[in-house]
């Protein structure tokens, strides 16, 4: 499973899951080929989970397996207690 965060940069670097890449919304169309050679399941987070539902939709289209992990706080408190 890969964790892409699709907040800004200066987002990613006030706090991240730890492992994720940073990969902002406006970017990911453009390095959708990038996207492709992740390992899947990829997960997308972001602050609210709306950016990241964006990506999710983009990046589905493309046909890769997907979703939308919400926020990163979530996702992180989540790992945190797997």
């Amino acid at each position: 499973m890969t964790i892409v965060d699709v907040r800004t940069p200066a987002e990613f670097l006030g706090g991240h899951v730890k492992g994720s890449i940073n990969i902002p919304l406006q970017e990911i169309s453009i390095r959708i080929n990038e996207i492709k050679s992740l390992p899947q399941p990829i997960q997308f987070g972001c602050a609210s989970g709306n950016r990241s539902g964006q990506a999710t939709s983009f990046v589905k289209s493309h046909g890769l397996d997907c979703s939308n992990a919400g926020s990163w706080m979530e996702v992180n408190a989540k790992l945190q207690h797997a």
